[in-house]
């Protein structure tokens, strides 16, 4: 172990006198560290005594007062001022804040270098380092130890947190619940003293600090490095906390478990989306569809999809897996600024939007069994096409409000078949020229000119393939009753077009 601050004080060669701070004497002293820069409790990683030549201290009592706290919110074990320097006098004030936090007040006497200070403590810290490295090789060690255990990610926190006697918790920072489905939630009190230190300074867990929770207790948070918005947090279970270096080890390994999550994670993903797609295609039947729809830990016969879509596409980059995270499995199919999500019926409505996040439109179809699985990949289309004329953020199929007059995708389809089908028909087998080019028409308000330029053609191949659609439809594209039919079947087929 470390020097205790009253074991330096006790050094007769050091000459060192307690000027406050007396009931923090027992304090373990970690490293010895000068500087006199302004914010000096930066430079803190938990158990250091911080020597100065005073610069860094305010003059007035308020700020003196602040300075202390904030050297017992970062973790400094004690304070250290060089007599006859630069510190400016010390305030009634300060001194009563350094007894009740309690942070030793140490005068360092002239001309005593700092480094003699720093000696002695690097002396008795030999042992110290000895004991981190072989705690260190533990802690690699039990990466091997917990590979054949099954569940390897609660073994590994839970044998990592007796290494480190202390609690383990790995959240997601955004909403400080459980990184990993199987993480253990981190209590409720807990959680409400790390919401405003993450919002006072978001950009400190990206290395790591200890923050001071009152009396005796204190707790770290850090960011797992290898992992967007994954938060460890570790409350010590005794006065003497883990070392900091052996926690960034421990960071480490807890980042290369989770990653061999994530790799078999976005395994699963893969395998969804071609699942996905045989299905739309129907491939399968009801018995395979069973099959497979357990497989990916779905109830086969109560389950519903969820089409989404977002303006920024990287919006649904990470919904698979925040729902993972919330303990529910999924297939996914990605295209374009879609997501399709086959997902248990039982999630609620409230998780589903806290983990697809802000900006993300929702269509959601009724419960569904695994024969009617394209059935309800056309009513979470709907849902969703019903969402975005609607501006509802979320929408369920059949009990949000009608689209373009209609309710169902039974009447869309319809619709679409009665105005469109005859040009989707010609495409067929076709290079789909036509439809495309109907909609970047409609898209440019009727300008033969814009809309060559969009597509890359010349201004007389467009005039040549709207006239073909008038042809195929009956429709008059120079009429508004023609515009509104063709403009309301284009919105209902794209809508719907799962490809």
């Amino acid at each position: 172990m470390g020097v205790t601050v009253a074991e330096l004080l006790g050094e007769p060669q050091l000459g060192l006198s307690l000027l406050a701070g007396s009931a923090g004497l027992g304090n373990q002293i970690t490293w010895a560290h000068t500087s006199d820069l302004p914010r000096l409790w930066e430079w803190v990683t938990g158990g250091e005594l911080m020597m100065t030549n005073g610069l860094s201290l305010p003059s007035d009592s308020a700020g003196q007062v602040a300075f202390a706290e904030a050297l017992v919110q970062a973790g400094a074990s004690a304070l250290a001022i060089g007599e006859k320097m630069h510190a400016p006098e010390f305030q009634p004030e300060f001194v009563a804040a350094c007894n009740s936090l309690p942070l030793p007040l140490l005068s360092v006497p002239y001309p005593l270098p700092f480094i003699a200070i720093a000696r002695s403590v690097a002396e008795a810290s030999l042992l110290e380092e000895s004991r981190r490295l072989r705690q260190t090789a533990r802690i690699y060690d039990l990466v091997r130890q917990v590979g054949t255990t099954g569940n390897g990610w609660n073994a590994l926190r839970t044998r990592m947190a007796g290494e480190l006697d202390a609690q383990l918790f790995v959240l997601d920072k955004r909403c400080l619940h459980p990184w990993h489905p199987h993480g253990e939630a981190i209590p409720h009190e807990l959680a409400e003293a790390l919401i405003p230190l993450l919002g006072q300074a978001a950009e400190v867990v990206k290395h790591f600090q200890w923050h001071h929770l009152g009396g005796d207790r204190h707790l770290l948070m850090m960011d797992i490095p290898t992992h967007a918005n994954a938060l460890l947090v570790v409350l010590p279970n005794s006065a003497l906390h883990p070392d900091a270096v052996v926690l960034l080890h421990a960071a480490t390994v807890l980042g290369l478990e989770l990653s061999g999550t994530v790799l078999e994670l976005e395994n699963q993903y893969r395998l969804g989306s071609e699942f996905f797609l045989r299905a739309i295609d129907g491939h399968h039947g009801t018995a395979d569809m069973e099959s497979r729809l357990s497989g990916f830990g779905l109830p086969a016969n109560d389950f519903i999809i969820a089409t989404m879509s977002s303006p920024d596409e990287q919006g649904l980059d990470n919904i698979h897996a925040n729902l993972w995270r919330h303990g529910y499995a999924s297939a996914c199919l990605r295209r374009a600024n879609r997501l399709h999500v086959a997902i248990s019926a039982g999630c609620p409505q409230d998780l589903l939007r806290h983990a697809v996040g802000p900006g993300v439109r929702i269509g959601l179809s009724r419960p569904a069994t695994a024969s009617g699985f394209q059935s309800a990949l056309q009513e979470s289309m709907w849902a969703l096409g019903t969402a975005a004329s609607s501006g509802e953020s979320l929408v369920r199929y059949a009990q949000g409000p009608s689209w373009l007059g209609l309710t169902s995708f039974v009447e869309g389809q319809a619709l679409v078949q009665h105005v469109l089908g005859p040009v989707i028909e010609y495409e067929r087998g076709r290079k789909p020229d036509l439809i495309l080019t109907l909609g970047t028409y409609l898209d440019n308000q009727r300008s033969w000119q814009k809309t060559a330029a969009a597509l890359f053609v010349h201004r007389q191949t467009i005039i040549y393939r709207i006239r073909k659609i008038s042809e195929l439809t009956g429709l008059d594209l120079t009429e508004t009753s023609g515009l509104a039919q063709a403009w309301i079947a284009l919105q209902i087929h794209q809508a719907m077009d799962a490809g």
